[in-house]
């Protein structure tokens, strides 16, 4: 997988991304230095922990973990979904 190729988001990944608390930026950091994992579909998961120390919908974390779903296409890769672990 080339991971310089751009990074675009579909529609149902900026909905989860909003709900889940994560910024575009933080989504392309896990993927450019993330740990590559497999995912059903033949697509790729990606996690980083970022340090994190605040609340989040009223209780107090200290790592955010962001855990994008995407799939390759001959230009780009596709953000299918995000997934977003508080601990």
């Amino acid at each position: 997988m080339d991971l310089s190729k751009p990074i675009e988001f579909s529609p149902h990944a900026l909905e989860k991304m909003l709900d889940r608390g994560v910024t575009e930026s933080k989504v392309e950091a896990a993927i450019r230095t993330g740990n590559p994992e497999t995912a059903r579909k033949g697509r790729l998961m990606f996690r980083k922990n970022f340090t994190y120390n605040r609340p989040w919908r009223g209780k107090h974390y200290a790592v955010k973990q962001v855990a994008p779903v995407i799939a390759e296409e001959a230009d780009r890769l596709i953000v299918v979904t995000v997934f977003v672990f508080y601990f």
